[in-house]
């Protein structure tokens, strides 16, 4: 059996207790290097195959699960975040269906969730942005036309942007060429919820000077829109006026 378990944003306490169950249980682990705390390697229990799939090709990867499935033992695809977001599972999902291997994917905490929690920000505020888009500038790996970041921005909306610490001058380009303002507040955050975190505020003119005044190139996220600024509403479902299915409203 083949359990892809989310690793969580980073700190090795952020992972969910069945990911924790999984790795404890796991005959093999193959975790991704690049990305992944090496701390939650400390679950796995002793005599523990262990791989780095930072160093391997998709049939490297496949190849593993095909020996620990012939050996019945079972095995954990250990994935940054959540599997589901930049994780490159689909391709070894249909790869395991095409052989008939059986498997299962566990949810964890991605490190867009951890950015909000290390800036203590809410990305969807009342009168502000009711919409969050993940995505990425396109580099060596393209993106659809449709999705560049210029067309993006027109709805100026609350972004959060992965794999893109080394683009930035280009990023604020587009992001101001789809209508964000260059005063427009962001922020990057680098290794979310690690030891090592560190979180620079800006705007979106000075993203990439913010950088490299910080010396951060990789391992961070980009986030943008007024979601960081300090005006706006209050939300409704606490207003004494406003009568939910657990509460009537109060007289006036």
């Amino acid at each position: 059996m083949v359990y892809f378990v989310g690793a969580g944003c980073g700190a090795p306490d952020l992972i969910t207790l069945r990911g924790k169950r999984l790795l404890e249980q796991a005959d093999v682990i193959i975790y991704a290097g690049s990305l992944v705390n090496p701390e939650l390697l400390e679950y796995a229990r002793p005599g523990c195959e262990i791989h780095n799939s930072a160093k391997m090709t998709l049939d490297e990867v496949i190849g593993v699960i095909r020996e620990a499935e012939a050996a019945r033992k079972n095995t954990v695809r250990l994935h940054t975040g959540d599997p589901s977001i930049f994780g490159a599972v689909r391709e070894q999902m249909d790869r395991l269906s095409e052989l008939e291997i059986e498997y299962e994917i566990c949810p964890g905490v991605s490190s867009f969730c951890g950015a909000a929690a290390a800036l203590k920000a809410e990305y969807t505020l009342p009168d502000v942005s009711q919409t969050v888009i993940l995505t990425r500038m396109a580099g060596r790996t393209p993106v659809p036309a449709q999705e560049d970041i210029s067309r993006l921005a027109a709805h100026h909306s609350t972004m959060v942007i992965f794999l893109s610490a080394g683009m930035l001058d280009e990023l604020s380009a587009k992001l101001t060429e789809g209508g964000y303002s260059p005063d427009t507040p962001a922020a990057i955050v680098y290794k979310a919820t690690w030891s090592d975190e560190r979180i620079c505020r800006c705007t979106v003119a000075s993203l990439a000077e913010t950088a490299r005044k910080n010396g951060i190139s990789k391992t961070a996220l980009i986030t943008v829109g007024d979601f960081l600024g300090n005006e706006h509403g209050l939300s409704r479902l606490y207003d004494p006026a406003f009568e939910t299915g657990f509460r009537k409203a109060a007289d006036k």
